[in-house]
C-alpha cells in the first residue's frame, strides 16, 4: 500500500510508532519517494515501484540489503558507486566556495551516479546542512534513491589568526593532533571524536576522511601535523581511540556513527627528503631503515575497533625488501601485496579500501615540471599514478581494482572503469564486491531511511560546552621545554611587550600591554616552526611547509627575541607543525612552551594559571639539521643527540 507521507506528518521526517507491533517504527526522512505501508509499519519506496523491495526494508541485515539493491543495478551504477567526488561548488571543482552547484551536483549524481562526495564548503551551520539536504534531495530522486555518503578532511583543529582567536564555522577547534599525542589520553583522543562524529552528523557529514595513523618518522614530513607523532604504540591507542569515538563504538557502523577511513596504509611517514606524495618530487618514501614493521603498529589500533576503510598512500615504498619480498615499486594504490597479502590476508581487513585522490590521473607537463613563473599553480594540473605512469587511465583503473582498492578519491567520471570491465581488465566479481561493501557500510550508517538533517539542530553549533573541553586539551597540549626560575606564573597587570601576540587576549587576561619594550616588564612571543617552500609553482608545494627545520641565520623573529632578551624575561611558544631545531631560543627564552594549535586566551590562560604542564612531545626535536640528514627517514628518533628527545616535557 502507497502512503502520502503528508498523512502523517508535515516536514520531511516523521516517528510512527504502531500499536500492536513487535517491530518498532523508525525514523524516516524523504523530500521526493512516498512511502510504503506493510505489516502495519513505513518504508521509503526508494526505486518508485509502489512495492516494498527487500533493499528499502529495515528490518532486514544491511548485508541482506545490499545483495538485493546489487542485483538491481546496472553496471553504469555500480561504477557510479565506486566513485568519490568533490561536490563542486560555483567557480571551484574542488568546491570550496560557501554552496554547492546544484546543476553541476546533479549532473555527477543523476547522469555519472556517484553517490560519496567530499564537501570543502565554508559556510555557517545551519546553511551547510542545508546545502548536504539539497544534495541528498537530488540523490533520493535518482532511480533507485540511494542516499549520498558526505565525507570530510579533519577540520576541528585550531588555526592560529592574529587578528581573531577563532575560525568562524561549526567546529570545536583543539589542538592538531600532533597535540593530543602530546597529552596522550585514549579516552581524551575518543571524547575529541565523539565530538565532532556529533557536529558532523549534525550538519549531514557521515565520514571521516581520517584519522592519519602514519608514523612520523621523517622530521622534515609536510604533512606531520596531522598525524600522533612517531611513538608507535602511543599512536596505536590514539588511533583506536579516535576510531572508537567517531564511529560510536568499537563494534563497527551504526546509525549513529561517522565512518572512518585510517589512512595512509602504509609508510608514509617515511617521505623521502620530507617531500609529500601529492607532487610527483614527493613521490617515494625512504625505507633504507627497512623499518616497514613499526610503521604497521598504529594501524593495528584502527583494526581492533573495526574501522570502516584504509586509505593507502600515494608514495613508493623506495627499494623495500620486506620479509624478504621486493616490494613493487607502484603506490600503494597499484601494488597487490600491501593491500591484498598484507592489509586483506594477514590483518584480516574486511572493510572498504578508498584510493588517495586522483591516482588514475594522468601527470603531464605543469604536473612534473610546475606551472610557469607568474601562473598560479590551480588542482587541474594534478594526477599522481606513482609508478604506473606509462599505463593508460583504463589500465589503471584496472590495475587498482585487481590491487584491491573498492572506491576512487577525487574521481567521478565512471568512463575508464566501464572500459576496464567491458574489455575483461576487470572482472563483474571485483566490481560487485566493492560495490557491496560501499552499500553495506551506508546501510548500516542508516542513510537509507534519513539522510537528511534538522536544519534548526544545526543553528546550535558550534556548541560552548564542547569548545571549553578543546580549549582544555588546548592546555594539556603544551610541552614546557625550558623555564627559568621567578617567570612563570604571570601575575595580573604585568606590564607585557607582545610580539605576534593578540594584545586584546592579553588584556581580557588581566595584563597590561605597552607600546615599547623598555616600558614592559616581560616580552611574550609567538612564532612558528621555520620552513621553506623551494617548490611554490607545485600545486601542493604552494601550500606545504618543506625543506630545513633550522631558523636562518637572518631570521626576524629569533633576532627580535634576541634583542629583547638582552633586557628582559621573554616567554616564547612555537608552533610546531614539524620538529624545528630550537637551539637558537635555548639561551635566550626565559620560558619556551612548544604548541600544536593554542589560541592566545588559552596561552594566557597556561601562562597565569600556576598549574602544571604535563604535556610530552610526541617526536625528537633535533639538534641541527647535520642531525637530521643522518638519520633514516623510516625510523623513529634516531637523530644524534636530539636538544629534546621524544617524550620530553617539563612541569
Amino acid at each position: 500500500m502507497k502512503i502520502n507521507p503528508l498523512l502523517f506528518v508535515i516536514g520531511t521526517s516523521y516517528l510512527l510508532p504502531l500499536a500492536g507491533q513487535a517491530t518498532e517504527q523508525i525514523k524516516l526522512g524523504h523530500r521526493v519517494v512516498s512511502v510504503i505501508q506493510q505489516d502495519g509499519l513505513l518504508f521509503k519506496d526508494l526505486n518508485k515501484d509502489e512495492t516494498l523491495n527487500p533493499y528499502e526494508d529495515w528490518r532486514l541485515s544491511p548485508e541482506a540489503r545490499a545483495r538485493d539493491l546489487l542485483s538491481r543495478m546496472t553496471p553504469e551504477e555500480k561504477a557510479g558507486v565506486m566513485m568519490h567526488g568533490s561536490a563542486p561548488a560555483p567557480g571551484s571543482i574542488i568546491g570550496i566556495g560557501s554552496e554547492y552547484d546544484l546543476t553541476a551536483s546533479a549532473a555527477m549524481i543523476i547522469d555519472e551516479r556517484v553517490n560519496t562526495f567530499i564537501t570543502r564548503l565554508s559556510t555557517e551551520p545551519a546553511k551547510l546542512a542545508e546545502q548536504n539536504n539539497r544534495l541528498q534531495e537530488i540523490a533520493e530522486g535518482a532511480r533507485l534513491g540511494i542516499p549520498l555518503t558526505i565525507s570530510i578532511d579533519p577540520v576541528n583543529t585550531y588555526r592560529y589568526l592574529p587578528e581573531k582567536t577563532a575560525t568562524p564555522d561549526a567546529f570545536s577547534k583543539w589542538p592538531e593532533t600532533t597535540g593530543l599525542a602530546a597529552i596522550g589520553d585514549e579516552n581524551l583522543v575518543k571524547r575529541y571524536a565523539d565530538i565532532g562524529r556529533q557536529e558532523y552528523r549534525l550538519l549531514g557529514i557521515t565520514q571521516a576522511l581520517s584519522p592519519m595513523a602514519d608514523l612520523a618518522t621523517e622530521p622534515r614530513w609536510s604533512r606531520l601535523s596531522g598525524t600522533f607523532g612517531e611513538d608507535a604504540q602511543l599512536t596505536r591507542r590514539m588511533v583506536r581511540g579516535y576510531v572508537a569515538g567517531m564511529q560510536n563504538g568499537t563494534s563497527g557502523l551504526n546509525a549513529g556513527s561517522v565512518s572512518t577511513v585510517v589512512k595512509h596504509w602504509a609508510g608514509y611517514g617515511a617521505s623521502e627528503n620530507g617531500f609529500d606524495g601529492h607532487s610527483v618530487y614527493g613521490k617515494y618514501a625512504d625505507f633504507s631503515g627497512n623499518n616497514l614493521d613499526e610503521h604497521l603498529i598504529p594501524f593495528t589500533g584502527a583494526f581492533e575497533v573495526n574501522t570502516a576503510g584504509v586509505m593507502p598512500t600515494y608514495a613508493i615504498l623506495k627499494n623495500l625488501v620486506y620479509k624478504g619480498k621486493k616490494i613493487e615499486q607502484v603506490g600503494a594504490g597499484f601494488n597487490h601485496y600491501l593491500l591484498q597479502d598484507l592489509l586483506r590476508q594477514h590483518y584480516k581487513f574486511d572493510g572498504v579500501i578508498i584510493s588517495d585522490w586522483m591516482i588514475t590521473a594522468d601527470c603531464v607537463d605543469k604536473c612534473i615540471h610546475g606551472h610557469p613563473e607568474g601562473e598560479a599553480p590551480d588542482p587541474s594540473s594534478l594526477g599522481m599514478p606513482w609508478g604506473v605512469e606509462s599505463l593508460t587511465e583504463v589500465e589503471r583503473f584496472a590495475r587498482a581494482v585487481n590491487a584491491g582498492i573498492n572506491q576512487f578519491g577525487g574521481v567521478t567520471d565512471t568512463t575508464p572503469l566501464l572500459k576496464a570491465l567491458k574489455a575483461g581488465k576487470v572482472s563483474e566479481e571485483k566490481i560487485n564486491d566493492s560495490v557491496r561493501r560501499l552499500l553495506e557500510q551506508k546501510i548500516a550508517l542508516g542513510l537509507f531511511e534519513n539522510a537528511y538533517v534538522d536544519v534548526n539542530a544545526a543553528k546550535k553549533l558550534p556548541n560552548a560546552a564542547w569548545q571549553q573541553e578543546a580549549d582544555r586539551a588546548q592546555r594539556l597540549s603544551l610541552v614546557l621545554l625550558e623555564k627559568k626560575t621567578g617567570v612563570l606564573p604571570v601575575k595580573a597587570r604585568t606590564k607585557v611587550w607582545l610580539h605576534g601576540v593578540n594584545a586584546d587576549e592579553a588584556k581580557k587576561a588581566g595584563l597590561v600591554v605597552v607600546d615599547q619594550p623598555q616600558k614592559a616588564d616581560i616580552a611574550i612571543a609567538r612564532i612558528v616552526a621555520p620552513f621553506e617552500q623551494p617548490h611554490k609553482n607545485y600545486f601542493f608545494g604552494a601550500q606545504y611547509h618543506e625543506g630545513s627545520l633550522a631558523f636562518r641565520n637572518d631570521d626576524a623573529d629569533i633576532a627580535a627575541i634576541a634583542k629583547l632578551a638582552e633586557k628582559m624575561p621573554v616567554i616564547v611558544t612555537v608552533y610546531l607543525d614539524r620538529p624545528a631545531i630550537l637551539t637558537p631560543l635555548r639561551d635566550k627564552a626565559s620560558v619556551l612552551i612548544g604548541n600544536f594549535g593554542v589560541s592566545d586566551a588559552v596561552l594566557f590562560t597556561a601562562l597565569m594559571d600556576n598549574a602544571p604542564f604535563t604535556g610530552k612531545l610526541p617526536f625528537e626535536l633535533p639538534s641541527s639539521m647535520a642531525s637530521v640528514l643522518k638519520q633514516h627517514s623510516d625510523r623513529a628518533a634516531d637523530s644524534e643527540h636530539p636538544l629534546y628527545p621524544l617524550g620530553f616535557g617539563l612541569k
